[in-house]
């Protein structure tokens, strides 16, 4: 067996990977720069609760 011969997968790196294209490809379909909101909709962000 060829010790390089191995499957090169990354699970995180995967999932960045899908992130990054959908945000691509909504950027794409967009006619107007995407707001902070919409980005943080399409990466899956939930807002953050300020606390005082």
């Amino acid at each position: 067996m060829d010790q390089f011969d191995v499957p090169l997968e990354d699970d995180e790196l995967m999932d960045e990977v899908e992130l990054t294209a959908n945000l691509i490809v909504a950027a794409n379909q967009s006619p107007e720069h995407l707001s902070a909101g919409e980005i943080d909709r399409i990466l899956g962000v939930t807002p953050h609760q300020r606390t005082a």
